[in-house]
């Protein structure tokens, strides 16, 4: 317990060294100096709270807010010192949301518990004593020895020691923790592959060394030390030998291995670490919105305490005769009385801050972000795919985006692969008919039946057939015996996977033009030239990395040649080659990249004895090192890939995504700049932007590309400057590349944002991963603070996913790691649009005005609290009863900003996407300006004063206020009493805040209705029983009766009626006033879509059009009524109607309403 609470403060790490040894199946040395290390055990631990710390810790990140923390304290001063109103008047609402919160907080952690638990639960297998043991997942421990069947998931990190098959090799997926679904071949050492049984597994004597657990999915370098007759054996470990937890075996019947990493310590469990958190605008505007109403709460506290000594200053009021201090009083310190006056006036206007307002946001947040699950025009019917949100907190966000990042692979095109062209010798190829045949002529034997290819293409062919890293599945289940057997008929048993798309089509590519991969069996590759069977030794694989940006293997050729075969970018390939047709094959590379296909360039290189020799040693050394092993790699890689004989390129194109050019001009017209970040080359990349309309062929374009020195990157975006200022009337794109772009940030940072934000795209090419994340951070850091968005759909898109305000995921074919890191995901590029210009006007719209009004309606509240104190001597004697003061924000007045924020729509939907140039009105965050706040405070400020003072005026002289004659006294006090005035002017209230929102709001639906309605209703209702029934269960009850009084007087509902009228009737007269002398775009599209709605009222086929966006919602609508006739189901299927609008039934314009039917049918 002391051990692990010294790790939890970080005074006793787990981990003392940089590596770990693991002695398999826990066969420790003898000698009695050894001390175990200590490790994890296999438990995974997803949930956030146990039975024992939920409250403490759920209380304890709960009052971490400002508004909690500021209620408990006046929850606190309530129960110390003598206050005007009851601790439940705060106590109450407080309870309300910290209990709500944590009941939505501890259902979602008792559900982590329950994945939890069946996964720590779950059977396994383990070699212990000699035998196979099940037990649970949990207790395995590292060192153990683990057997996991076909299809069976690998409960931790393995090290691969053996599978059924001979030399040692499994196939597994990795779908579930990159999205990849192509199988993966991993390897035993030779010295483990023959202990394929329980007998020889116990006899294994080995020692895995290797480095501490990190998130990198892709990196692992360690060694094991085998013993063999009393030899130690060395091999190096790798990637390809560790099964990581959660894969999945696939072709393989089992395998055993040796726990390395386990529990909350394996890589999968490294990646559940928390994004950081991010903050919507709105957020930030209304956490300031609270620090200024605060202000205001303050001064007004030591204003009123002012008030009241200074009143007090005159004896008579200081010590008036009928309430005459004892002597404690008079003795008391002056200064601890003016705290406790301080601290009283601080509890009667402590209203003013809305404590409700954060539950209420997280409601709206999290039931709104259903609706983007449920739109269907966001579905993409081919992949079964829907919209995913990932994190509800910055729906909003989506209305203020100013900067779209994007990448180009699988987010603007299909990532799927067609081959085209190729390059040959210094000749250029096309496909046809499945043959090779030079450009420019055409197939000349079209029906001959004995193929030939030239020694230089057959020799292309071969290198790409044997440069990859894909993988063959048969339809056999165990993948059992040497899959050379299928290739008499192979065209329908076997299927190619690869973690790349170029990779397979350059496969089934040369597959029909002759040459064909049949499989790998051991250490053999198989291909087949029209039948003839070659075999080749693999001896190395020289994995492909982004640095590098190529991949290699060496082989022994069926002659006994050693042959480095190498594929690559251009960039990566022609530098390092020394013959070939290299400057022709650069010209070929720089046409197919201007017809925007992919290309890779292939070369080979022949080996001598001496010299592979060398190459092997090399290879053996860096990857048996422990330390430095990726840099040791990499020169040893650097060393074997040069030389090289250039044998051709290919080309291979990646088609537009559907409607990509129409949502990039529609993003453009909303005023959002597009940038697009890739790694593709400079002409591939430049092809693709002006073919998706992200540059236009009238604009200008600019490069800042092959800049060699930080001085001539410097005149060149200065050139760039001066030429943007002088051609100011035309259009400019730029374009960057990866190398320019570092110089350009290392010293030049602010010239180079300025070029770029004169221009209207940017196109960066060769980038990095983490060039991508630096390029959103400095957008997103500039002065301008912009609200930035990236988009991407494979894993060298994270960094810049997370990077940016709001990261979108596509769900595309290069795994699912950008959609698990981002905050929304998406099937197709063209979905982006409605996601921003419809559902992001929407979210934004809603909250905007929930804030707003959240303050206004408090405003109204406690601000003739304050002004009744002028009239009572700054006694702190309270204007509302205390059931009034705790259920005014969470019954009276929730219900209707709710629902408003769940279904308001300002335009319509097509309106808004037709329309793109409405999201301007509502970016830079204008409905949550500063001179928008200023409206909606003043505005509350004035209401609170009518309602105050026109209740005292029409009212407060009244000696006839009952109106039955009883009393006609001149004294008011005993007529008009302090709770018949509070209750008029908290009736006014509730009636002005409720219809108020009713006047903000478009678009009304039966829910709508329901609660504005209802909400004054349940407080005329509620006051009736609450104030005409002596309730036994209070000490007190001053409302007895006081509201019937209230209603039974024609004098009060006439004060109701003046009064509220009087309030509203000039924010009316603002409204006509603006929207017909002064309108924005959004108030004309309003009014035009009045006049279509109006004009097809009698059109019933304009009716239905408008209708189908909504379809899909019959199913929570109402039953139709007699002869209202729904669509055809054949009808709402071809539309793909959107389910985001609102499961209500009512209509938006009552004037349009078809009876029985949704407005939206008739609107």
């Amino acid at each position: 317990m002391l051990r692990w609470i010294r790790q939890q403060l970080g005074f006793d790490p787990p981990h003392q060294s940089d590596t770990r040894t693991v002695y398999i199946a826990n066969r420790f040395p003898q000698h009695g100096h050894y001390i175990p290390q200590r490790f994890a055990d296999n438990r995974i631990i997803s949930s956030k709270y146990t039975i024992w710390n939920f409250i403490p810790k759920n209380l304890f990140e709960q009052f971490r807010r400002i508004a909690n923390f500021y209620f408990l304290i006046i929850f606190l001063v309530q129960l110390m010192i003598d206050t005007p109103t009851s601790p439940v008047t705060s106590g109450l609402p407080l309870f309300f949301v910290i209990t709500v919160t944590a009941i939505k907080q501890g259902y979602e952690d008792w559900l982590r518990h329950k994945a939890d638990n069946e996964v720590n639960g779950a059977p396994v297998l383990v070699v212990r004593s000699g035998s196979l043991v099940q037990t649970r997942s949990k207790n395995i421990r590292v060192g153990d020895i683990v057997r996991v069947a076909k299809d069976e998931t690998f409960p931790a990190d393995l090290v691969l020691l053996s599978s059924d098959r001979a030399e040692g090799t499994c196939h597994i997926t990795t779908a579930s923790l990159d999205g990849e679904t192509n199988l993966k071949t991993h390897f035993a050492v030779p010295e483990t592959a023959v202990s394929q049984s329980v007998s020889r597994l116990e006899t294994l004597q080995a020692v895995v060394e290797c480095q501490q657990p990190e998130a990198d999915l892709y990196r692992f370098v360690g060694r094991i030390t085998v013993t063999h007759q009393g030899e130690e054996i060395v091999r190096p470990l790798g990637p390809e030998n560790l099964l990581l937890r959660g894969a999945r075996l696939k072709n393989t019947k089992e395998i055993f291995g040796v726990a390395v990493y386990t529990g909350m310590e394996s890589k999968m469990a490294l990646n559940y670490k928390c994004k950081s958190q991010k903050r919507s605008a709105v957020e930030k505007s209304m956490n300031t919105f609270l620090i200024i109403y605060l202000g205001i709460l303050l001064f007004e506290a030591i204003l009123s305490t002012i008030l009241k000594y200074t009143w007090q200053a005159e004896a008579k009021w200081d010590e008036p005769f009928y309430n005459e201090k004892s002597e404690v009083e008079r003795n008391s310190s002056k200064i601890l009385k003016f705290i406790s006056d301080f601290l009283a006036f601080l509890v009667l206007y402590n209203f003013i801050i809305p404590i409700s307002l954060y539950v209420t946001v997280e409601m709206q947040k999290f039931l709104g972000s259903f609706f983007i699950g449920w739109d269907l025009d966001l579905y993409h019917e081919e992949s079964d795919q829907r919209a995913q949100v990932n994190t509800s907190d910055l729906n909003e966000e989506l209305g203020q985006v100013e900067y779209v990042f994007t990448d180009k692979t699988g987010t603007l095109t299909e990532n799927e692969m067609q081959f085209r062209e190729c390059s040959i010798n210094g000749i250029k190829y096309q496909e046809i008919n499945g043959k090779l045949v030079p450009e420019g002529m055409t197939e000349d034997t079209p029906d001959s039946s004995a193929p030939h290819l030239s020694r230089e293409e057959e020799l292309f062919l071969k290198a790409v057939s044997l440069c990859h890293t894909v993988q063959i599945s048969y339809d056999q289940p165990d993948g059992l015996g040497d899959p050379f057997s299928h290739a008499n008929g192979f065209t329908s048993q076997m299927e190619y996977y690869a973690s790349s798309p170029d990779e397979k089509a350059l496969l089934e590519a040369t597959k029909r033009m002759g040459v064909t991969f049949t499989g790998i069996s051991g250490e053999n590759m198989e291909v087949k030239t029209f039948g003839k069977s070659e075999k080749y030794k693999l001896l190395h694989v020289l994995e492909f990395d982004p640095n590098r940006r190529r991949m290699s293997v060496i082989l022994q050729n069926p002659s006994g040649e050693r042959v480095l075969f190498t594929k690559g970018a251009e960039s990566a390939v022609l530098p390092y080659a020394k013959s070939g047709e290299i400057e022709k094959t650069r010209v070929h590379v720089d046409e197919f990249a201007l017809k925007g296909l992919r290309t890779l360039v292939v070369a080979y290189r022949l080996f001598s004895t001496e010299e592979y020799k060398e190459v092997a040693r090399r290879l053996h050394e860096a990857r048996t090192a422990l330390q430095q092993r990726e840099e040791r790699l990499a020169d040893t890689f650097s060393f074997i890939e040069k030389d090289l004989e250039v044998l051709g390129a290919t080309g291979v194109e990646d088609k537009l995504q559907e409607k990509v050019q129409e949502t990039i001009e529609a993003l453009r017209l909303a005023g959002i700049k597009v940038w697009v970040l890739t790694g593709d080359k400079h002409e591939t990349a430049v092809s693709v932007s002006l073919s998706c309309g992200h540059f236009h062929r009238t604009m200008n374009i600019l490069e800042l590309v092959q800049q060699k020195t930080d001085h001539e990157c410097a005149e060149q975006l200065r050139r760039l400057s001066r030429r943007i200022r002088e051609d100011h009337v035309i259009q400019h794109g730029l374009v960057v590349d990866g190398a320019s772009l570092s110089l350009a940030l290392r010293e030049h940072e602010k010239l180079f944002m300025e070029v770029c934000k004169n221009c209207s795209a940017v196109l960066c090419c060769r980038m990095a991963p983490l060039q991508k994340a630096k390029v959103v951070r400095l957008l997103k850091t500039s002065p301008e603070k912009p609200i930035t968005l990236a988009i991407g759909d494979g894993a060298n898109d994270v960094s810049m996913i997370q990077e940016a305000h709001v990261g979108i995921g596509i769900m595309g074919k290069e795994g699912r790691q950008a959609v698990r890191n981002s905050d929304y995901a998406i099937a197709r590029f063209r979905f982006l649009a409605k996601l921003l210009l419809v559902h992001g006007h929407f979210y934004y719209i809603r909250i905007a005005t929930l804030v707003q009004y959240f303050f206004y309606k408090n405003v109204c509240f406690i601000t003739p609290q304050f002004l009744y104190q002028f009239f009572c001597l700054f006694s702190q004697q309270t204007l509302y009863d205390s059931v009034y003061l705790t259920l005014y924000n969470i019954c009276f007045t929730s219900l209707p900003i709710l629902v408003y924020s769940l279904f308001e729509q300002l335009v319509h939907p097509h309106v808004l996407h037709n329309k793109p140039a409405l999201y301007r009105d509502i970016s830079r965050n204008a409905i949550l300006s500063f001179k928008t706040f200023l409206y909606w405070t003043t505005l509350g400020f004035c209401h609170a004063f009518i309602f105050f003072f026109g209740s005292y005026i029409l009212m407060g002289e009244d000696t006839s206020l009952m109106g039955n004659g009883q009393i006609l006294r001149a004294n008011r006090q005993l007529m008009f009493g302090n709770w018949t005035f509070g209750t008029l002017v908290f009736t006014v209230m509730v009636i002005t805040v409720t219809l108020k929102l009713a006047l903000e709001t478009h678009f009304w639906t039966w829910m709508n209705h329901f609660v504005t309605w209802g909400s004054i209703a349940f407080y005329f209702i509620f006051s009736l029983f609450y104030g005409g029934i002596i309730w036994p269960f209070l000490h007190t009850q001053d409302m007895y009766f006081v509201f019937v009084q209230l209603l039974s007087s024609g004098s009060a509902w006439f004060a109701i009626v003046l009064i509220v009228v009087s309030c509203l009737f000039p924010d009316v007269v603002k409204k006509v006033f603006y929207r017909h002398l002064q309108p924005t775009s959004t108030q004309k599209s309003q009014m035009e879509e009045d006049k279509v709605s109006v004009g097809s009222e009698c059109d019933s086929a304009e009716s239905r059009d408008r209708g189908e966006d909504n379809c899909q919602l019959l199913a929570a609508s109402p039953t139709p009524c007699h002869g209202a006739e729904p669509p055809s189901p054949s009808l709402l299927r071809s539309t793909r109607a959107s389910a985001v609008w609102t499961p209500c039934a009512a209509s938006r314009r009552a004037i349009v309403a078809v009876p029985g039917w949704p407005g939206w049918w008739g609107d």
